[in-house]
């Protein structure tokens, strides 16, 4: 199977997690996900997140300004993620 970059994962996670990547992808993004620390990392973050939005807004609409917030959150935690794995590397 093709070596996937850190990066290339972390920016599919959530087609993962949402189940809405095709077959190949996903065994390529778990093969990856299991093999990288960092990634398993991320990955269980991110799962944390998926169901902690799903319990507490589960049907309801997010204000925008709650959107803004998530997304920012999201991008310095995925920065800082990268940042971990670049210096890794």
């Amino acid at each position: 199977m093709e070596d996937l970059d850190c990066s290339a994962v972390l920016a599919d996670v959530w087609l993962l997690l949402d189940n809405e990547c095709d077959e190949s992808a996903k065994a390529r993004l778990t093969e990856h996900i299991n093999r990288c620390s960092p990634c398993i990392e991320a990955y269980g973050l991110e799962e944390k997140l998926k169901s902690l939005l799903n319990r507490k807004c589960g049907g309801e609409r997010a204000p925008d300004s709650l959107r803004q917030r998530l997304t920012m959150e999201i991008r310095t935690t995925f920065t800082q993620v990268e940042t971990r794995i670049e210096t890794a590397e």
